[in-house]
């Protein structure tokens, strides 16, 4: 099999349905899901299978739902059919709220760390939001454009933030709060409803 196939050597890409530059908004877009991705592998390589199964499970199971997401911005057939489903947000939605009640109570914002599989749950977080900002300016331009796929990234930015936590608090390293932070989150009150 030979994987090089010369058709980009002038800054253009495939994309289902067409070809744009390589720089194009779109691409930028599913480019940054497959480094979200790349994340989540690194922290998978990271995660004790005993301590996290069920994260472990929750973590492929997002691998498979980030292609489809980058699928999904990478279509722009007429005879579009998108593989992201609503459920995969509400699940996402589920585990947050799970995540949420087995760590510790949350009042200042923390410093990305603490161990190294949370600290790639971090990156992967960032990462994610930078995704999220892509599509929101790629929506702007095209307004067939999934929002779908906005949502999604949206949720799952507020997985990591809880996964990170909870991984943290499994290996008994206690998050370090921000010295000059307020007090920004309130006990009931979800991450994205501040």
């Amino acid at each position: 099999m030979r994987i090089y196939t010369r058709t980009g050597d002038k800054g253009k890409t495939s994309i289902i349905g067409g070809r744009v530059d390589k720089d194009d908004t779109r691409v930028e877009a599913y480019g940054t899901i497959d480094e979200v991705n790349c994340f989540v592998g690194q922290a998978i390589t990271e995660l004790d299978t005993e301590i996290f199964k069920d994260v472990l499970d929750d973590l492929e199971k997002i691998q498979h739902e980030l292609f489809d997401c980058g699928g999904d911005l990478a279509n722009v057939s007429e005879k579009r059919e998108l593989k992201l489903q609503k459920e995969s947000i509400d699940y996402l939605e589920k585990r947050i709220d799970e995540f949420i009640s087995e760590s510790p109570e949350l009042e200042r914002f923390i410093l990305p760390g603490g161990t190294k599989p949370s600290a790639s749950i971090h990156i992967a977080r960032t990462v994610t939001r930078r995704a999220e900002r892509l599509v929101v300016k790629l929506l702007k331009a095209d307004s067939k454009t999934s929002e779908l796929a906005l949502q999604y990234l949206n949720r799952l930015s507020d997985y990591f933030f809880a996964l990170a936590r909870v991984i943290n608090h499994r290996l008994n390293v206690k998050d370090v709060e921000y010295l000059r932070s307020a007090k920004v989150f309130r006990e009931g009150k979800r991450n994205d409803e501040k």
